[in-house]
């Protein structure tokens, strides 16, 4: 799938004639806990030739390629990336913290250098704990649950708790998190849901965990109760965006 996934991405080059500056894996796959059915979920950043940027009509800023059941392929704008690092889209700080990456160029390395500059806690945490809430709203609440809906409440949750204890990005690898900010005594049942998230097919129901749905109701509240504590952040600059931009597309 890898050498699947290369190619693609060059024929997306030649057919869109953009060049590709960072490209990555997303979702379980670089979460870490991939089942045996999980899909490739491939995200990145492009840039469009100098004069594209200059015209008066407006273009789409994504790229959208649902290649097969199994491959997902999604890209975004230099405009768009760099607007949404000065709002602190926390999509952007996983896709740069991927442990799986297809194509990394300078800019990536450039990008790396200033992306905690526009880290928001605020921000970074009204994302997970929206994502948290909504999910266990959704899949955790009857008696019969899919195992894999656990992680993806666990994984904001998780990732909440790091941002208020540290102030910075989560970690994109879920036993990362779980080794910082899971409660101890939580872990021999995590444990065994993650063996058999990553061994059963995606579709496999379990009995509800209430010991998890109780720790997951607890932090959905705290974690919203500490928001609301949190002052409003003061807006960045765009200085070194748009330096950053201008860089990169002239270099084209």
């Amino acid at each position: 799938m890898y050498n699947t996934i290369l190619k693609k991405l060059e024929e997306l080059e030649r057919c869109e004639n953009i060049r590709i500056l960072l490209a990555v894996e997303s979702g379980s796959r670089a979460w870490g806990f991939a089942s045996p059915d999980s899909d490739y979920d491939v995200r990145f950043i492009y840039v469009r030739p100098r004069n594209e940027y200059l015209r008066l009509e407006g273009r789409r800023d994504v790229i959208e390629q649902a290649i097969s059941d199994d491959l997902d392929i999604n890209g975004w704008d230099l405009n768009k990336t760099l607007r949404l690092l000065h709002n602190s889209n926390p999509t952007l700080f996983e896709w740069f913290s991927s442990p799986i990456v297809y194509k990394e160029t300078e800019f990536a390395v450039r990008f790396r250098t200033i992306l905690n500059e526009y880290f928001s806690s605020k921000r970074g945490l009204m994302h997970y704990l929206s994502m948290a809430a909504n999910n266990y709203r959704e899949f955790l609440r009857g008696d019969m649950v899919k195992a894999k809906k656990y992680f993806y409440v666990l994984r904001p949750i998780l990732a909440c708790r790091w941002i208020l204890d540290k102030g910075t990005p989560p970690p994109m690898l879920f036993t990362e998190l779980v080794d910082s900010h899971l409660d101890p005594t939580l872990r021999p049942e995590v444990d065994r849901l993650l063996d058999l998230k990553m061994n059963a097919p995606e579709l496999k129901l379990i009995p509800r965990v209430d010991t998890l749905n109780k720790y997951l109701d607890t932090s959905i509240l705290e974690v919203r109760q500490q928001l609301m504590t949190l002052p409003d952040e003061p807006v960045k600059d765009w200085t070194v965006l748009n330096e950053l931009f201008l860089s990169v597309v002239d270099a084209q």
